[in-house]
């Protein structure tokens, strides 16, 4: 079975120090040690697994390998709060389980014109066969995911995720924007963000904690939910556990291995 949480994941660690003057020193070495903060450090654990990535600069990054409660909580105790995925597995990087877009607005949108986009979003996957599935983000979007069966490559899933969101933006100007430039982006948009399909690029995993004033998760919700009015604080540290329960993982689909999109077939 496919875990894309907590099973064969590489996991960008986002690290927050608790005070104000290691919160200052953070801030501007963040730029000089960004790499290594992503990387497994040393000494750790025996039984933290790695996967090397090499990069385009020809570094390899060894990334833990979070597949399990003893290594969930090392990241933890090393003051990782939100855990950002790799799209792909360990055993070929370059071939996502999944394409994704991250809905963040614009300055002069609410979360009310997330939310409609999210519907946009939803209906023209459909349109195109797709069943795709939403969870707020922790922060101030919504991220939706539609799983594929494994082929094509990342710059493939790419460039179909660009045109997707491209014809989007063209048919509800209005409400929606692709442009990747910050400068241009019109104001009271929301941003179909493709671009996290790039290479190397990760989202906040889910069930993710964020650094948010409330604690927010980044949590899986219900089309229906997304239709009544859902907020991101709806989802908090303390609240997603009881709703976990109750409603089971809506997560779920996208670590089954039948009723993936074959992405494939766009290609053609």
């Amino acid at each position: 079975m496919r875990d894309l949480t907590i099973g064969w994941d590489d996991i960008m660690r986002h690290l927050h120090p608790d005070s104000l003057i290691g919160a200052l020193v953070y801030l501007v070495l963040f730029v000089l040690i960004a790499q290594l903060l992503s990387r497994a450090p040393q000494p750790r654990p025996q039984w933290i697994q790695i996967c090397s990535i090499a990069h385009p600069s020809n570094n390899v990054i060894d990334f833990p390998m979070i597949q399990d409660l003893p290594s969930l909580l090392w990241v933890v105790n090393l003051g990782c709060i939100d855990l950002n995925q790799w799209y792909a597995r360990c055993d070929d990087v370059d071939l996502p389980d999944y394409i994704h877009f991250d809905l963040d607005p614009v300055p002069g949108a609410d979360f009310e014109k997330v939310r409609e986009t999210a519907l946009v979003v939803r209906d023209t996957l459909n349109a195109l066969g797709m069943t795709s599935f939403a969870k707020t983000t922790g922060s101030r979007g919504i991220h939706i995911y539609v799983p594929i069966v494994r082929g094509p490559t990342q710059k493939q899933v790419w460039t179909i995720a660009k045109e997707i969101a491209r014809i989007m933006a063209s048919a509800n100007p209005k409400l929606i924007t692709a442009e990747y430039t910050v400068s241009k982006r019109p104001r009271g948009r929301v941003l179909v963000d493709y671009n996290q399909n790039a290479w190397g690029r990760t989202l906040a995993s889910v069930y993710s904690v964020r650094p948010h004033p409330r604690a927010c998760v980044s949590t899986p919700v219900t089309w229906d939910e997304i239709k009544k009015g859902i907020e991101i604080e709806s989802f908090r540290i303390e609240n997603v556990p009881k709703r976990l329960s109750k409603l089971g993982d809506l997560w779920k689909p996208l670590t089954a291995t039948k009723g993936l999109y074959r992405l494939d077939r766009l290609l053609t």
